[in-house]
């Protein structure tokens, strides 16, 4: 379960952050290991880094797969030639690498799908990538169970070929949600590696193993292949709903391309065909349903997933998800038996015998062709699942679900008269990502003003005392305080939001969210304490207490000190180099056998 941070704290993390300069572009307050930033954005070398290491920070693997007539789709080429690959994760990609046969996808199509890692292996990198998940925000945090894989695909005809096309797909293999910058990156490399083959393939890896680790909120200049790309990863103590812009600068005559974001999708493209019943599709996506959406082809189906998962953003979506599922994948069976409920996760499929083997799932999205997003959508009812027969069944959500709250009509009107004005998408995408925005924010202000009261006073805690427990969540002193301070403070929909909550607070979102704000909390608490201690006159202590309770008292601090490091504990600056000077005051008071047995005094 997750805790929440007192509301100073939340104050914090929602503040706007200070402008900053090309030259100092962290804006993360926890922030403790410096890059030093050389000419064009590029970190300077740094001797702990081996070769590979900056490659791996950003990518698994590349992969390239292909159509072979006897063996069928086959991994060709992994790059570089030292990734390691399960056989079960190489066939998950061989199969999730290339549209089904109905999608008739002719020319270039890119998508994405997720798929489980291998159990048992271990990340030599664990540490030097943990660094880097620290600040950033819940959603974009590295995947610890799944690999995304990110496509781009080139089927076209080849006369020469037996079978009559060339179809080949280039993947890349990330831990990493940057659907947005991993597609532009394949848009770059891929046309190129079509065209000359392995030696791009090794340039562009050679490139990226150049790049600036991913630091969250650092301006990030990336070369690749003749190209430059400029990023800035957002960080957890951005102002939700506010993207920090990439400045020009002087110095941006190379830079090809600026990204606007790295991970965002065009919601309003993604949910046109059914953006009457949007409002019902977040209350499902909020509460874990299980969720399939059919469409015509893997770009679609992707998007449009990855859209559903973003709708209750800044709250993680915890559950499973897969932007792209085959009748292949190794969870094909799991997840379409009938011998139990559907599980929670989302489903994009575009196969067509998913229309009848998903047929017992309790919420169908059926999306049409996106291409005319720009049409204007008549207004649908809520289908009936029973009248789902085929993949070729009309665009609609299919479904017996009853939203616990009222249709909020306004959201549905303003987006309307946007596409009769011809109002641009991304205009049309920034009302609907602020509406759902505001929306689960009013959701998740209770809640967060609730775990917050379950935090011990400051003045309860005690430098030679552990620190104090967390107070249990009790679900129904929750429901008590949304009398007064429901989310009717902040939104003007009516509806059964008690019955909303008690439905979250059994299902896996809620878990994951509580789960997290209580470990921060308990390392707020674990600060708070150490702190406590730093203030303290340990001479004193040391004066009142024998030679082996000192000794005891040192390795305490020492341990404590490893801790602090190793957590990353959100400590005020130079908490942890007074702490260092008392262990090192303390240890000089003893005598100098001991001082040998405790070690020479070092600063951190």
């Amino acid at each position: 379960m997750m805790a929440l941070q007192g509301s100073e704290e939340i104050e914090e993390q929602l503040a706007e952050p200070e402008e900053v300069g090309d030259e100092d572009v962290s804006i993360s307050p926890a922030e403790e290991i410096t890059l030093t930033v050389g000419p064009g954005g590029e970190e300077d070398t740094d001797p702990l880094l081996l070769p590979w290491d900056r490659f791996s920070a950003w990518l698994h693997c590349i992969c390239v797969v292909g159509f072979d007539l006897e063996l069928g789709q086959a991994v060709e080429v992994i790059y570089p030639h030292h990734s390691k690959l399960s056989e079960k994760e190489k066939t998950s990609i061989c199969y999730l690498s290339f549209p089904d046969s109905n999608s008739g996808c002719l020319g270039d199509t890119q998508f994405c799908f997720r798929f489980r890692q291998a159990s048992g292996r271990k990340s030599s990198l664990g540490c030097f990538l943990d660094q880097f998940d620290r600040d950033a925000p819940v959603c974009l945090k590295r995947d610890q169970g799944h690999y995304y894989g990110y496509v781009y695909f080139r089927q076209v005809r080849d006369k020469s070929l037996k079978r009559g096309y060339f179809q080949k797909s280039l993947v890349l293999i990330s831990k990493l949600p940057y659907v947005t910058f991993f597609h532009s990156l394949l848009k770059l490399v891929a046309p190129e590696y079509f065209e000359k083959q392995e030696p791009c393939l090794e340039a562009a890896c050679n490139d990226i193993d150049r790049w600036p680790t991913p630091h969250p909120g650092k301006i990030l200049v990336l070369p690749i292949m003749g190209t430059v790309m400029k990023v800035r990863i957002p960080t957890s103590y951005d102002k939700p709903g506010t993207s920090q812009l990439v400045q020009s600068t002087q110095n941006d005559n190379l830079v090809s391309i600026v990204l606007p974001t790295v991970h965002e999708v065009d919601l309003f493209t993604c949910f046109h065909p059914v953006f009457f019943h949007i409002q019902m599709l977040w209350e499902l996506v909020l509460l874990g349903e299980a969720l399939v959406v059919m469409a015509p082809s893997p770009a679609e189906s992707s998007d449009t997933v990855l859209a559903l998962v973003s709708c209750i953003s800044p709250l993680r979506y915890c559950s499973d998800f897969r932007p792209y599922f085959t009748i292949h994948d190794s969870e094909f069976k799991e997840y379409t038996t009938r011998t139990q409920a559907p599980p929670s996760v989302i489903l994009g499929v575009t196969n067509p015998f998913f229309a009848k083997t998903l047929q017992h799932w309790p919420h169908i999205i059926r999306i049409g062709d996106m291409k005319q997003a720009g049409e204007t959508v008549k207004q649908m009812k809520v289908k009936k699942l029973k009248n789902l027969k085929t993949l070729d069944s009309k665009p609609g959500v299919y479904s017996a679900y009853k939203p616990f709250l009222n249709k909020d009509e306004d959201i549905i009107k303003q987006l309307q008269k946007g596409v009769q004005q011809k109002r641009p998408s991304a205009a049309q995408n920034a009302i609907l990502r602020r509406y759902f925005l505001e929306l689960t924010q009013s959701f998740i202000i209770p809640l967060e003003r609730y775990v917050a009261s379950l935090m011990p006073l400051q003045k309860n805690i005690s430098p030679w005392k552990s620190p104090p427990q967390l107070r249990p969540f009790l679900q129904e002193d929750f429901m008590k305080t949304l009398e007064k301070a429901g989310p009717q403070l902040t939104s003007p929909l009516k509806g059964d939001w008690m019955g909303l909550y008690r439905q979250f607070l059994r299902c896996p979102n809620f878990d994951g969210w509580f789960r997290n704000r209580r470990r921060e909390m308990m390392k707020k608490l674990e600060a708070l304490h150490l702190e406590a201690v730093c203030e303290e006159d340990l001479q004193v202590r040391v004066q009142q207490h024998t030679e082996v309770e000192t000794v005891d008292l040192v390795l305490k601090l020492k341990d404590k000190l490893t801790q602090a490091e190793r957590e990353q504990l959100p400590l005020r600056p130079g908490t942890l180099t007074k702490l260092q000077a008392h262990i090192d005051s303390v240890i000089l008071s003893l005598p100098d056998d001991l001082q040998g047995i405790l070690h020479k005094p070092s600063t951190p």
